[in-house]
């Protein structure tokens, strides 16, 4: 048992110290805790995929407040993990509020009607989820980051036409799939 309290702490040494194998260490223990109690507060794997990166991005970045005498690893990233999903509930309401006043000012109550959105993005992320990890991330950088090919490209190391191949079948897979769901757009 204290070797494997010794491992931990080692690693969230190597955390702190800016040991970016250490960060993936870290990810691929607790990102399944983080996702889990993301996807149970908001009820979305979208929202719950955005919660778990923004959760690490923030840890990476705030590592150096990060003080194991004060708390463990797991605990402090769970406390991030509430706040950021607070933060996610903020912003739904918002956007809530945004949406019911621009239906209110336009008089288009089509804006204000989230079940056909959330129809559409539950078949969009079982559609994503459906496709092989290279695509999927493509994919996610292009339409979810906003990155661009080359940038996409550089980031998985692939080549910028393989980048292009990937999102045109993808894209046609989704969109054979929207027209099975809601008939030919």
């Amino acid at each position: 048992m204290s070797t494997a309290v010794d491992d931990a702490a080692a690693v969230a040494l190597r955390f702190v110290e800016g040991d970016e194998r250490a960060l993936a260490e870290i990810y691929g223990q607790w990102s399944s805790l983080v996702y889990s109690l993301a996807l149970r507060s908001l009820g979305d794997a979208t929202d719950a995929e955005d919660v778990t990166q923004k959760v690490f991005v923030s840890a990476w970045q705030s590592r150096l407040r990060f003080d194991p005498e004060r708390a463990s690893l797991s605990a402090w990233l769970v406390g991030i993990t509430r706040h950021t999903i607070a933060d996610a509930h903020e912003a739904r309401t918002r956007q809530r509020v945004l949406t019911e006043q621009v239906a209110s000012v336009t008089g288009d109550d089509t804006v204000a009607a989230p079940e056909v959105d959330l129809a559409d993005r539950l078949v969009i992320a079982d559609e994503m989820a459906r496709l092989d990890p290279v695509p999927r991330a493509v994919v996610r950088l292009a339409f979810f980051d906003d990155l661009t090919h080359v940038q996409i490209a550089e980031r998985l190391g692939i080549p910028v036409g393989t980048v292009k191949s990937h999102i045109k079948r993808s894209l046609s897979k989704l969109r054979g799939r929207l027209e099975v769901s809601h008939g030919p757009r």
